[in-house]
């Protein structure tokens, strides 16, 4: 079994379990959700969740048939760009992100002169100026699954700490001195960090907390609603504890949303780590994607505790909450809006000219035990209307029976990768928001998975090969013309190996595409790549290159360090930099020759 599909088993499995639980829904084009309620006050607060907690208490105690225990969202399977890593700046790439002008947060981060990394709990900076790279400095950084954020001389470590409970890290750490990376202010947070985005010098992370525990009454009565935050600053030596929103800044559905918190924080980093704003919703969170001019969380929608099995809606959907972004230190909740079914991933939404594209699938048939319908995909355009998020359009019947593996949303051009046994790559016209349409579709074995655009109207997809019953067969790069949306077609296609996967699948981070060479590089894991022995085992990166005449064609392969994963890659004034757990790879930008090595 391909890692692929064991991962496909798993996330079946997980469904299945979550779907015997209660669905949430709303009907196809229904109404949009009524906007959120504000609490005005603590008290207010406090009332409002002890009544919904002693609820969910109840129906803890009295399961219902189809409902065992509590109840639960579905559970949709998630997989991991324009601007992403081609963008030059100063003759370096910067992370591969979604829309351009909007930095994403990742374990890599590159100036004109150096790299940060944290790998493995370590935090390095990494001179770039000279022919071998070297580390000028180290910091261990407590938790794990770090990300960075850079500004100037500012680095913002993001990180999770599972030891005793889910706490979130937040670091800004001064890096303006090669050989010293000094720890200026901390944030400490019970919770999870689901992502940050920058626009400017403004940083918005986006924390989700659990319910407080709800198995008692005297635990409902004790229980702390609003989430507090630990604070230090070295400059001032001073520690604090403080709830991280006002009560008056908190917002609640007026139906069931769970009573985790999604809390958002704003800070101006030319400032530092100190929030300037903050925001707060009574629910839980899942999708976050910003576009220039906002910030959106997705979640799937949740059931009222008590609700009888008969009136347990059969599909699921999706709550859309938007925050007015941009440029400015200020963050304003704008209003929410319901999709059916569920989302893939951050680019299931798109914010153009002020109307949001969201790509959802209905819940498949193996969610649930019942008879159902047939599982679709389908695309809503929502827009902002007397303080909601209302559809104004939508095209449906997208692959029936099957899921989304890919969306791309690029202007007036929507592009949707669906799957079971073979791929169609539907091209959608956007143009009329009140009337999106498919214009064109393809068919071919296998899936891609992450969609990148790769010159005009050549869209390259990573993803999987596939038998025409829907076996996998392993890792492959196809190249689309859609230069006629009504008529797309893969012109160049390259299998990268029997049994293999790239990470890029799930996280686009992890891939580079360098326009002024035509080179894209992968990371790439096979048990028997094409060029390989059949008993051999490859984990390293691939390079690929894309030529005039929509050609595609491998540049080279190789591994680095002791022969672990690679991480990311990026391009650093005509070099080529690969990062693994080990440490930095430099090689020939044309060639993907070895220069140099820089073990960790």
């Amino acid at each position: 079994m391909t890692r692929r599909a064991h991962t496909l088993l798993v996330l079946a499995a997980a469904a299945a379990l979550a779907a015997a639980t209660a669905l949430a829904s709303a009907p196809a084009g229904s109404a949009a959700p009524p906007r959120l309620a504000k609490f005005n006050s603590c008290g207010q607060l406090i009332e409002f969740a002890r009544d919904r907690a002693l609820s969910e208490l109840e129906a803890m105690r009295v399961p219902r048939a189809g409902m065992p225990g509590g109840q639960m969202p579905v559970a949709a399977p998630q997989e991991g760009a324009r601007d992403g890593g081609g963008a030059a700046s100063g003759g370096h790439s910067n992370t591969n992100v979604q829309e351009a002008g909007v930095d994403e947060p990742d374990i890599v981060k590159l100036d004109d002169r150096r790299m940060f990394s944290v790998v493995e709990g370590t935090l390095r900076a990494i001179d770039l100026t000279g022919d071998r790279p070297r580390v000028t400095a180290r910091l261990a950084v407590a938790g794990e699954d770090h990300e960075l954020l850079l500004h100037g001389e500012r680095l913002i470590v993001l990180g999770q700490d599972w030891d005793d409970a889910e706490t979130v890290r937040m670091l800004e750490v001064d890096v303006s001195q090669p050989s010293v990376l000094r720890v200026l202010r901390g944030i400490t947070v019970p919770g999870s960090y689901l992502s940050a985005r920058v626009n400017g010098a403004v940083a918005r992370v986006v924390l989700s907390t659990d319910s407080p525990n709800v198995y008692s009454k005297e635990a409902i009565r004790r229980a702390r609603w609003l989430p507090r935050g630990s604070f230090y600053s070295r400059r001032t030596g001073k520690r604090s504890r403080r709830a991280l929103t006002r009560c008056g800044d908190v917002r609640h559905p007026t139906t069931y949303g769970g009573l985790g918190m999604l809390t958002v924080l704003t800070f101006d980093l030319d400032r530092g780590l100190v929030p300037v704003d903050s925001d707060a919703v009574m629910a839980d969170a899942e999708t976050v994607y910003a576009s220039t001019e906002g910030l959106f969380v997705a979640t799937e929608r949740w059931v009222q505790p008590g609700t009888a099995a008969s009136d347990v809606p059969t599909e699921s959907s999706t709550l859309v909450h938007r925050f007015a972004g941009g440029a400015r230190p200020v963050t304003a909740y704008g209003g929410s809006g319901a999709v059916p079914g569920y989302l893939l991933n951050q680019f299931s939404l798109s914010e153009h000219e002020g109307h949001l594209r969201v790509a959802t699938t209905t819940a498949p048939s193996w969610m649930a035990s019942g008879p159902r319908a047939e599982a679709e995909s389908m695309v809503s355009v929502l827009a902002p209307r007397d303080g909601r998020l209302a559809q104004v359009g939508r095209v449906d019947g997208l692959g029936r029976d099957e899921r989304i593996y890919a969306v791309r949303f690029l202007g007036d051009v929507g592009f949707v990768v669906t799957f079971r046994e073979t791929d169609p790559l539907y091209t959608l016209d956007l143009r009329n928001p009140r009337a999106p349409r498919v214009a064109g579709e393809l068919k071919i074995p296998g899936y891609s998975a992450y969609l990148h655009p790769v010159g005009d109207d050549l869209l390259l997809g990573v993803g999987q090969d596939a038998t025409g019953r829907g076996e996998l067969l392993g890792s492959q790069v196809s190249l689309f013309d859609v230069s006629d949306p009504r008529r797309p077609v893969r012109v160049a296609q390259r299998r990268l190996g029997t049994r293999s996967f790239s990470p890029v699948e799930e996280d686009h981070r992890a891939f580079l595409f360098w326009p002024a060479t035509g080179l894209a590089v992968m990371p790439l894991t096979s048990d028997s790549p094409d060029d390989m022995a059949q008993d051999a085992e490859f984990d390293g990166a691939v390079g690929l290159r894309v030529g005039p005449g929509a050609r595609l064609a491998e540049a080279g392969r190789f591994a680095q360090g002791e022969g672990g994963p690679v991480l990311r890659a990026a391009v650093h004034h005509g070099r080529l930099l690969t990062l693994s757990d080990d440490g930095l790879r430099v090689s020939d930008l044309q060639t993907l020759r070895q220069d140099a090595w820089v073990a960790f």
